[in-house]
């Protein structure tokens, strides 16, 4: 068993994400979460899905990224055109 960094937890089905060099233990994907997901610079929530990032800012959505910069944030879409 190893114990959660994030609730410290000591959990028989606990497991690690290796990420940028380091090595980190969670019991649950909302602990995983937690520790590891980026924040959306204009709403705060965290990004959970693919998200989307303008001049190095992460936001949750294309809606949040034109809310935060609306010039450079107009090109920002949630999803890949059909076909492309």
């Amino acid at each position: 068993m190893a114990r959660c960094e994030v609730c410290g937890n000591d959990y028989a089905m606990s497991f690690e994400v290796h990420a940028q060099g380091a090595v980190h233990v969670f019991d649950s994907f909302e602990c995983a979460i937690t520790r590891m997901a980026p924040i959306c610079e204009h709403c705060g929530c965290r990004v959970v899905g693919h998200g989307v990032a303008v001049d190095r800012n992460m936001y949750c959505s294309a809606h949040c990224a034109r809310a935060a910069q609306p010039e450079r944030g107009a090109e920002a879409r949630d999803s890949v055109p059909v076909g492309v």
